[in-house]
């Protein structure tokens, strides 16, 4: 594991380092500015790369997370050895749609988002990080 600099018992994780943490898990939190004010809600999301992908039905999530700046994050913690990491993703969410590249349309279909919550959700969007940082406390 390389890390970026240590600030005691906080240590900031370089890009590659968070890339891979964020493709270990399968539920993250989006942030986003519904009605001018701001949410947080959890996705079910896999990796396309760098860029994170989930499945969502017509409603809040598509309309205001759709071509705006969203924040993503995704994290995990072990509150016995009082240990954790977090990565944020700041971004860009757009829906992938058939007006895309036919080998972006295929390869986002073709990853595994799994929504735990029962319902259609047909509407697969992507988040293209425009930054990517993550942090680790604890030894």
């Amino acid at each position: 594991m390389r890390l970026a600099h240590d600030r005691g018992d906080i240590a900031m994780i370089e890009r590659e380092e968070c890339v891979r943490l964020l493709g270990t898990q399968e539920v993250g939190r989006i942030g986003f500015v519904d009605h001018g004010a701001p949410d947080i809600l959890p996705v079910n999301y896999a990796m396309d790369g760098d860029a994170v992908v989930f499945a969502t039905a017509t409603g809040t999530k598509l309309w205001s997370s759709e071509r705006a700046p969203v924040a993503f994050e995704v994290d995990a913690t072990d509150a016995e050895s009082r240990t954790g990491w977090s990565v944020v993703i700041h971004g860009q969410a757009q829906e992938v749609t058939t007006l895309d590249a036919p080998e972006l349309l295929h390869r986002v279909k073709a990853l595994a988002v799994h929504p735990w919550a029962g319902g259609e959700r047909p509407h697969l969007v992507r988040i293209v990080p425009r930054t990517i940082s993550g942090r680790r406390v604890g030894s």
